[in-house]
């Protein structure tokens, strides 16, 4: 089993009466599995997401990611299961504006400290399984939003996590683009990648084998979709796309400044990684 969790709960004491983002959860998530996660805002799908990202610790309960059990560690041994064990993709990519496709793909292996020659391979051949290899070089203002998207997979791949976890990763993207992306999970999925999807879109959520529901903190239903919508198919029903189809200036608003970590480890890695990210 990838994922195990039970009676997890999230309380924020905030002012004074407590907010309860996740009431006693049950879930489990089998290894080479594609699970997606509805639910309206404030449901307790994102609060779901940042537990099983390692982004914040439960209040109460048990949350196993590959046999580790989470909920018992310190900052230090949550880093290290982030940085090892998950793979992140986010709505609005996160990538460095002036930095190249490949230098972006390779700043998790910073964190990880592998050796130079071995990150521009293992950033290759990533954004080859994506289907850029010809973009390499390119930075995200000179991509399409689809491709930038792609690039953020490739990121999230090179340290071969043991789980993907995507938050609206076609949030920000036209029907054809949403539709490459998925292309590009199934055909991973297939490959034995363990895939959490949260996304507001039904259309999408089809694309996988599994969709969870989530209301009011509490996970309300569970259902296995039959037969997943192939993006291929609705690929080939959509015809020949534009690759250019989100222009520059969009993309630049979506892609962190020039200089600016998308994602950390621990305040004190982000002081030391600063450099090497530029």
């Amino acid at each position: 089993m990838m994922i195990q969790v039970s009676q997890l709960a999230k309380i924020y004491s905030t002012g004074a009466h407590p907010v309860v983002a996740l009431k006693d959860v049950n879930l489990e998530v089998k290894t080479g599995e594609f699970v997606s996660v509805m639910g309206p805002s404030g449901s307790g799908k994102s609060t779901l997401m940042n537990l099983l990202g390692c982004l914040d610790t439960p209040t109460s309960g048990s949350y196993k990611l590959d046999g580790i059990e989470i909920s018992t560690l310190d900052d230090t041994g949550m880093a290290r299961v982030r940085n090892i064990k998950i793979g992140f993709v986010f709505q609005n990519f996160n990538l460095l504006s002036r930095t190249t496709a490949q230098r972006n793909v390779e700043l998790p292996m910073l964190y990880a400290g592998i050796d130079a020659r071995e990150r521009v391979r293992r950033a290759t051949t990533a954004l080859e399984r994506v289907g850029l290899a010809d973009r390499i070089n390119y930075r995200p203002n000179q991509l399409s939003g689809g491709q930038v998207q792609r690039v953020a997979i490739a990121r999230a791949l090179v340290n071969e996590p043991a789980v993907l976890l995507a938050d609206e990763p076609t949030g920000n993207l036209d029907t054809r683009s949403g539709e490459e992306i998925m292309a590009i999970f199934q055909d991973l999925n297939r490959g034995g990648a363990t895939i959490v999807l949260v996304t507001h879109e039904w259309d999408i959520a089809l694309h996988t084998s599994r969709i969870i529901h989530f209301r009011d903190g509490s996970l309300v239903d569970d259902e296995k979709v039959e037969n997943p919508r192939k993006a291929v198919e609705q690929l080939t029903k959509l015809g020949p796309g534009n690759q250019n189809n989100t222009h520059a200036s969009e993309i630049s608003a979506l892609v962190v400044p020039s200089g600016e970590v998308p994602f950390v480890q621990t305040v004190s890695e982000f002081d030391a990684r600063r450099g090497d990210a530029q």
